[in-house]
């Protein structure tokens, strides 16, 4: 953890300098951490950037306890895609991986997440809960009543990663009225290791922890998964009904619609 106490903000970018923080945590974690890339990568400047940035709301965590500018700063991200904005892009960023026709067709307002990151000294402590509270006010604001997104283990060896893929498959999977798919292209499956052959308690202890926090807030995973050689991961799809979470969670995430 850090040696300092942190003090944190968490807002969404609105300069070129708070972008630029949330794609400079992006470059340290998805690039020098997980040994990521990709076409837009500015490795000069230590930059992960892409063609969707445009379109996206960046929530930031700010530590304003760390000297320098908020290039310095920013400690952690959230890239956030309501339905209204996708319309104006064309398509979600996970459209490419996964297919959301069951999601589109649903009715209801779509919020897609995507790049959650957090530097290493932040995770385990105070900071998820922070940017997580901003996300659920967030949520609330604009009537959400699904989020979904991508989430990662790193690695590309199925294998290595069959059990836990596994005991997502047979324990988290969507209902069927809102389950995604992989495109079929890619998609790999996730049932490798029968039900009553997983070790459930190894398994889960790979599973990233980002993943088995949706899954305590009632979560659900797609079918198939999408092994990304670009960015050295192995993807799932997270679904998580506002409408499907227990009474407790549900109230964080609807608390100013009733008010």
């Amino acid at each position: 953890m850090t040696a300092h106490t942190p003090d944190f903000e968490v807002r969404l970018a609105q300069t070129d300098d708070d972008l630029r923080g949330a794609q400079r945590v992006r470059y340290r974690v998805f690039v020098e951490e997980l040994g990521g890339g990709g076409a837009m990568v500015d490795h000069d400047a230590r930059l992960e950037q892409d063609q969707f940035d445009p379109f996206y709301d960046h929530m930031i965590l700010i530590d304003r306890a760390v000297d320098g500018t908020v290039l310095d700063q920013v400690v952690g991200v959230y890239r956030l895609l309501r339905q209204d904005m996708a319309d104006k892009m064309g398509q979600f960023y996970s459209e490419d991986e996964y297919d959301l026709s069951k999601l589109k067709a649903s009715g209801r307002k779509l919020m897609e997440l995507g790049r959650s990151c957090l530097l290493p000294d932040y995770r385990g402590g105070a900071a998820m809960f922070h940017i997580w509270n901003a996300l659920a006010g967030y949520v609330s604001e604009h009537d959400i009543d699904i989020l979904f997104g991508v989430a990662s283990f790193h690695g590309t060896d199925i294998d290595a990663l069959a059990a836990p893929l596994s005991l997502l498959n047979a324990r988290h999977l969507a209902p069927e009225d809102i389950r995604t798919r992989a495109q079929p292209a890619h998609f790999q499956a996730m049932d490798l290791v029968a039900e009553d052959q997983i070790d459930r308690r190894a398994a889960m202890l790979q599973v990233p922890a980002l993943i088995k926090a949706y899954l305590r807030l009632g979560g659900f995973v797609g079918e198939g998964a999408f092994v990304d050689h670009t960015f050295n991961t192995t993807d799932v799809c997270l679904i998580l009904d506002t409408a499907r979470m227990n009474e407790k969670n549900r109230a964080i995430y609807t608390k100013d619609r009733n008010a």
